[in-house]
């Protein structure tokens, strides 16, 4: 997604000169979101992004690894041999992490790529029991399909609760519900011990039969290869770009899930792993390299979404500086939103069916206006009402 919408964006914007969009995968550039939904349950055979690249002018290089950044060549190296750079603009996403003991094992799964989707799709069409191992968002969302598909589903969770790192534990907790009234099973505070052929064994002894294991336990950077290139990482594994999506080599820049920035409007560095920072990022570095000069900050109010358990949840901001937390409806309910205020200001907005607050909530944290809590409390009112 980052590095497609960079190579739209500079055309767009009017760059004329010769642009290559290198990637590993042989596949045309596609969309993440409908692999999990979609292209796993064989309603779509795949999510191709529908952009002209011949007519835009851009070469696409698939099934080309690049394996090396030699900086002071302005070169990058690929198993096609090497590749001269003007500007470079890093876009290599995240990749799964995988759970340690599984490799080589029949039946173990991970939901990344367009492969992996393929691969998954006739084991749910048989539809044996499965695992879900990890309780965050894509573990939901798969589970979501799995039961979608008639598989029984059981979904571990080491941490005591879903979402454990994404969000508080009593938003999380009305969440957790959700399997349940999906019929799927959730253990949490089961870490796996190990897995094997048609089962996966806890630690506290307990044994799951597995007809197939899906692993959903987060992702880091796609930024191994970067080591001893001169690209500074951070301890996520993140590229450390600047508030201009700059990297710390000259003529470099880095965006979409391998890049970390500074945001000014919350006070920290942000990495995020979500779909909309690849679509609003690369007009950033575009602009920038057009310029040929840091004309244009990139300080997004992050945003996301997740369809699970026939729920669309959403969520933009950052609540974590947050000194308030305001329900908005009963979590009982089928659709509410919880709102986080810092400074009597609306940071951060999470809503369960409730996609106009989401909307009028992310243009309350664009502005950074002061809100009556009263208003932000009674669902009744619509958020934009709620400035003081």
């Amino acid at each position: 997604m980052a590095g497609v919408q960079t190579a739209v964006a500079l055309r767009e914007r009017g760059f004329t000169g010769p642009l290559t969009l290198l990637g590993a995968e042989p596949h045309q550039p596609y969309d993440r979101p409908p692999l999990s939904k979609a292209v796993l349950l064989g309603k779509a055979e795949d999510s191709a992004f529908d952009v002209d690249f011949e007519g835009l002018g851009i070469a696409l290089r698939l099934g080309v690894e690049v394996t090396g950044l030699r900086a002071a060549a302005r070169e990058l190296d690929t198993e096609a041999g090497p590749v001269p750079y003007e500007v470079l603009v890093l876009a290599t996403g995240a990749q799964p992490l995988t759970l340690p003991g599984t490799d080589g094992v029949q039946g173990v799964h991970l939901l990344r790529t367009l492969d992996d989707a393929a691969r998954l799709r006739p084991v749910l069409a048989a539809a044996p029991s499965v695992v879900v191992v990890g309780a965050g968002w894509i573990g939901a969302e798969f589970a979501t399909a799995a039961r979608e598909a008639g598989c029984e589903v059981t979904v571990v969770e080491a941490a005591d609760r879903v979402l454990a790192g994404a969000l508080p534990a009593e938003v999380a907790e009305p969440m957790a519900g959700w399997y349940g009234q999906a019929g799927a099973e959730l253990i949490t505070g089961a870490k796996v011990a190990g897995v094997e052929e048609g089962r996966v064994l806890l630690a506290d002894g307990r044994t799951l039969p597995a007809g197939a294991v899906v692993v959903g336990i987060g992702a880091r950077p796609a930024t191994g290869w970067l080591a001893g290139t001169g690209v500074e990482l951070g301890a996520d594994g993140s590229v450390t770009a600047d508030a201009h999506l700059r990297t710390s080599l000259p003529g470099v820049y880095a965006v979409g899930d391998c890049a970390s920035f500074p945001s000014a409007r919350y006070g920290t560095r942000l990495l995020v792993h979500h779909w909309d920072n690849a679509l609003q990022g690369p007009r950033t570095v575009a602009a920038n390299i057009l310029a040929g000069e840091p004309v244009e900050a990139y300080d997004p109010v992050p945003y996301f979404w997740s369809e699970q358990f026939g729920r669309f949840v959403q969520y933009a901001g950052h609540h974590g500086g947050a000194d308030t937390l305001l329900w908005r409806g009963d979590p009982a309910d089928p659709a509410w939103s919880v709102c986080w205020l810092a400074d009597g200001a609306l940071v951060a907005v999470l809503a369960v069916g409730r996609p106009r607050d989401l909307a009028q909530g992310r243009r309350l944290i664009e502005t950074g206006v002061p809100v009556d809590p009263a208003k932000v409390r009674d669902p009744g009112t619509a958020l934009k009402s709620a400035p003081a």
